[in-house]
Parts: structure tokens; sequence; C-alpha cells
């Protein structure tokens, strides 16, 4: 790999990361100023990114069905695509919901931290120094972001905590449950089903026709970046990132995501964002590094 290409590695995984970041930040704006449903903008984003992808799939000469010819495979495809990819997408967006995007996105970048322990847990084993200090590093963050330092109060609303470490819960679960998926079918072809599905089922609950809010050009805009942008751009660089400098590095660059949400909520939505918020934050995003540079590689 030269430098150029290790460049452009660099460049699509911050790429991605503040694409998400700015997406979450819209996501606020959609919710708080102009009464967009989450869970209905989750459902929209879930079936257009998941039919897209699957064209994307079809054009590339992927075979679509043979995911859906084991019966294994089919029920594990129907898990990821509820408590994977919809739990994950609809409670970071809830979790804005009830409280902002600077702190959902840094309470959901709490996921490793949960695969940490879960990893101990399955391997019954207790975590070991690196992983430890990561959880210290991470409670700590957490306890300084939502109470600033403060016992007995919360700095944000109970729904919010909850709905963000629920996030991160979410998030874990996302990472580890699609992996024998990955490992047997193209990646693409796992989201794009994982969402299209997702969507579906989603649909149940918030019909995508049932459309809220208040809608002008500033709604429309936001929302298409969310679909497209936010979905599919992001998705392909990191994947592309991934393949180039590889996941460690790109898990690490993708950091860039909450201090993108951070920057524009405090300085585009005038969300409050102190000191202490910012040494939680700073802690919680140090677990991220501490795990990759110095976890075990499993």
């Amino acid at each position: 790999m030269n430098s150029q290409q290790r460049i452009a590695g660099f460049g699509l995984a911050i790429f991605a990361a503040i694409t998400w970041g700015v997406s979450g930040t819209f996501g606020q704006f959609l919710f708080s100023q102009r009464g967009i449903n989450p869970g209905w903008l989750v459902t929209l984003r879930l079936l257009v990114a998941g039919s897209i992808l699957l064209m994307i799939a079809l054009f590339r000469g992927l075979d679509l069905w043979k995911i859906w010819s084991n019966k294994r495979d089919t029920l594990l495809l129907l898990a990821f695509s509820v408590l994977g990819m919809v739990a994950v997408q609809y409670t970071y967006f809830e979790a804005i919901h009830k409280s902002n995007a600077a702190t959902a996105t840094v309470l959901q970048y709490m996921g490793p931290v949960f695969i940490a322990i879960y990893m101990a847990f399955k391997q019954r084993r207790l975590p070991n120094f690196i992983e430890f200090v990561a959880i210290i590093l991470a409670l700590s963050g957490t306890f300084l972001l939502v109470t600033h330092g403060k016992f007995g109060s919360l700095a944000i609303s109970t729904e919010g905590l909850l709905w963000g470490i629920a996030s991160a819960v979410a998030l874990a679960i996302y990472s580890l449950l699609p992996v024998g998926l990955m490992n047997r079918y193209e990646v693409t072809t796992v989201i794009g089903w994982a969402m299209f599905v997702g969507g579906i089922i989603f649909s149940c609950v918030f019909a995508p026709w049932k459309v809220s809010g208040t809608w002008d050009s500033q709604s429309f805009a936001y929302t298409g970046f969310i679909l497209l942008l936010g979905s599919l751009a992001a998705f392909y660089a990191f994947l592309k990132a991934v393949t180039i400098v590889g996941a460690q590095t790109s898990s690490l660059l993708a950091c860039a995501e909450p201090l993108s949400s951070t920057a524009m909520a405090i300085f585009w939505l005038n969300t409050p964002f102190g000191k202490i918020d910012m040494i939680g934050s700073f802690m919680i995003m140090l677990t991220i590094g501490v795990l990759a540079l110095f976890g075990r590689k499993n």
C-alpha cells in the first residue's frame, strides 16, 4: 500500500464518520424543529437504503437469493434485521430525540465496551487489564456526561440516558450478530437485505405512508442527506476504507463522528455542551483507542 492509497483510505473513513455525525445533527433538527417522527424516518431510511444496496448488488452480478436457501442463515438474517439493524438505528434516533445528537452519538460509542464484556463472558474469563481500563473510562465518562459530576441529578432526561445506553447495546449486537453471515456472503448483500427486511418489518410499527411533521425545503434536504449520504455513501466509504487501511485504523478514524456531531450541535443548533461534557465525551472516545490499539484482536 503506497502513501496515496493510505491517504485515500484515511479520507474515506473520515468522510464516512463526518457524514454519520452530520446525519445525527440533521436528525435532531428534524425531530425538534419539524416534528418528524424518529421511527418513521428509520423505516424510510431502511427501505430506501436497503433497496438501493440490493440493486447495486444485483448490478454487480451477486446472487441475492443464496442467503435465503439456508434455513439457519435465514433465521440469523431475520434476527440481525430486527435486533441489529432496526434496533441500532431506532435507539440512536430516539436517543437524539430525547437528548441531543452530540450526547446520543457519544453514548452509542460505549458499544465496544459492551462487546468486550460480552467476549469476556463468552470465553468464561474476567475482563483483562485493558478491558477493565476501558470499562472504567466508559463508566466515568458517561457519569460526567449525564450528571456533570453531580450525584443524584441528571443533566439529560432519564429517557435520553436509557435510549443512549440501549443504543450502545444495540451497536454491540449489530457488530457481533452478523459476523457469520459476513464470512459466508458478500457484505453488500447482507447489509442490503438486513436494511430492506428490517424496513418492511418496522413498517408494521411506523408506516412509511403516514407522514408526520412540517415539510419545507430544509426538511426535504436534510432527509435526503440522511437517506443517501448518511446511509449509502457513508457505508460504502467506510467499507472501502476498511479494505485499504484495515478495520482497526478505520474504527479509530470513525471517532470523527461524535466530534462532527458535537461541533454541529453546538455551533448550528446552539446545543449546550460545556467543559464537563467534553471531558466525559473524551473519556468515552478514549475507550475506542484503548480497545483498538491494546485490546484482544478477536
